[in-house]
């Protein structure tokens, strides 16, 4: 039986992109990676208990999403990304 080898091959490249803190915005992104193929995971937030009973009226509906992306699409994404409200990209660096 023959093994393979995977030594220089890595196939996780996935990045953390942005945070997404409204409904609408997210619907946008999604349109938006979907008509330029770009592949995304999308992660909801989970706010803790004190963040909930204590944050303002406004923020207690805000829903944060955190979308993921391969490390390839990050410079076509975040010109695509550039103009949309509610969106915070994460830096490069």
């Amino acid at each position: 039986m023959a093994s393979v080898i995977f030594d220089d091959q890595a196939f996780n490249r996935e990045v953390s992109f942005c945070r997404v803190y409204s409904q609408e915005s997210k619907k946008k992104l999604e349109k938006l990676f979907l008509q330029n193929r770009i592949s995304y995971f999308i992660e909801w937030q989970e706010r803790s208990w004190l963040a909930r009973l204590f944050g303002s009226e406004n923020q207690k509906e805000r829903n944060v999403f955190t979308v993921r992306i391969n490390e390839a699409d990050v410079e076509r994404a975040t010109e695509l990304a550039q103009g949309l409200e509610d969106i915070k990209l994460r830096d490069a660096g």
